[in-house]
């Protein structure tokens, strides 16, 4: 399966059900009440981490996603059927990303779930508006949208071991001896291109070790692979830096790794790791060998020289990764606070009835009525039922829109716009 760790979609929720407007009709009771039920919820767009998928594959040519309509209430108090929710499968280790870059969630877990879109709710049927004084309301509501965004998906593999280093140096090989992983390898560097997972057994417990695509010096500028390779290592609890000891000098081409690791941040450059000097079955390695030991131990970091071909010193390696991932704790990745939105409860609407109105006037003329709660009220109004009038009047009313718009400048006949619905301006409907 090819790998995929960057794909952007679009998500929309459904939309809620209509209300029902009606009345109760039976045999001798020729004026029944109102009996037109509420509409259903519109459904949810589910975003969940599962085990057993490695790649964001199944989303480079499905990026569209809709969850299911809320059903239309009718008469006799039959509340409409809620519209089916919408789960979206990603792999553990996936970030959610809105339009600005803000983090929405990190499913780390297999199972974890997240509603990057809520439902619309329903509309509201005319047996919800009676009362003592209105006893036969002859309007309903029509149903909200779902919420719809776009949302960038960002997998960062979660691995316990990340094998780190520059192409050629024998990274694959080494994952091969230590896992019975079957990488590809070959004698030329970028034989790895995409990252490979193996699985090393020691005792009960298993170790993910993820061989990445081999740095090139400014990968933590981009070049190369080299944000795709950086970002899989942010996760992983230790490192392992290949080195090729048949290269004449193997402490450059550490420095530049480690420079690499540095300079990337996300406190790479601090993980607990081991550097293996590898390929000591090439003849004249072992100087070259002596001296990464020194350079590493005045770093404090424990070196091991083996040869991934023949698979000497292998088993002691594998004893030392078993060793330093037991003592060393899962990473949290820590985001920028200003990066990072509140989870996950919708947003209620705010109490803002008493906010004051904005009026824009527009270059051709025409004015727009801004205000969360009346934009919403009025964008449930179904204007063909008989009484959605009286219901719009008694809105322009309460919140004193035509005194604010003749404030404005608006005369009659002017064109006025509230939320998607458009009007023409006519004070003598508020009386």
């Amino acid at each position: 399966m090819k790998f995929v760790d960057l794909a952007e979609i679009f998500i929309r929720a459904g939309r809620g059900g209509n209300g029902a407007m009606s009345f109760r009709r039976e045999k001798f009771i020729p004026k029944g009440g109102p009996d037109g039920a509420d509409g259903g919820k519109g459904g949810d767009v589910i975003i969940q981490s599962v085990g057993g998928i490695v790649t964001l594959a199944d989303f480079e040519y499905n990026k569209r996603f809709q969850a299911g309509n809320g059903g239309h209430g009718s008469g006799a108090l039959k509340t409409g059927a809620n519209g089916e929710d919408l789960k979206i499968f990603v792999p553990c280790g996936t970030l959610l990303l809105d339009e600005n870059n803000n983090i929405l969630a990190d499913l780390t877990e297999p199972g974890q779930n997240f509603i990057a879109a809520h439902g619309g709710r329903g509309g509201r049927g005319n047996a919800h508006f009676a009362n003592s004084q209105r006893r036969a309301p002859k309007f309903a509501e029509k149903g909200d949208p779902g919420e719809e965004k776009n949302l960038t998906l960002e997998l960062k593999l979660i691995a316990d071991v990340g094998l780190a280093g520059f192409p050629n140096a024998g990274k694959s090989s080494i994952l091969a001896a230590i896992s019975g992983a079957k990488p590809r390898i070959a004698g030329y560097p970028f034989t790895t291109l995409t990252p490979n997972l193996g699985v090393l057994a020691v005792d009960d417990a298993q170790v993910v070790i993820a061989d990445l695509p081999g740095l090139i010096e400014g990968a933590h500028e981009g070049k190369g692979l080299g944000l795709q390779f950086l970002r899989h290592v942010e996760r992983t609890r230790i490192l392992l830096h290949v080195i090729d000891l048949s290269q004449n000098d193997p402490v450059s081409n550490f420095e530049a790794l480690l420079n690499e690791f540095k300079q990337y941040g996300a406190n790479l450059y601090n993980r607990p790791c081991i550097v293996i000097g590898n390929k000591i079955d090439i003849q004249g390695t072992e100087s070259n060998s002596e001296i990464l030991r020194d350079y590493a131990e005045n770093l404090n970091m424990p070196y091991m020289s083996v040869s991934a071909l023949t698979g000497e010193n292998i088993p002691e390696l594998i004893k030392q990764i078993a060793d330093l991932v037991r003592k060393t704790p899962a990473v949290k990745l820590e985001y920028d606070s200003n990066k990072i939105i509140e989870l996950p409860m919708r947003k209620r609407p705010s109490k803002s009835s008493k906010a004051p109105v904005n009026i824009i006037r527009l270059s051709d003329g025409s004015f727009k009525i801004e205000h969360e709660n009346f934009e919403k009220a009025v964008s449930r109004i179904n204007f063909d039922h008989e009484d959605a009038l009286k219901k719009f009047a008694g809105l322009l009313k309460s919140l004193k829109i035509e005194e604010a718009l003749e404030a404005a400048g608006a005369h009659e006949g002017d064109k006025i716009y509230i939320g998607d619905e458009e009007f023409n301006f006519e004070p003598e409907i508020v009386t």
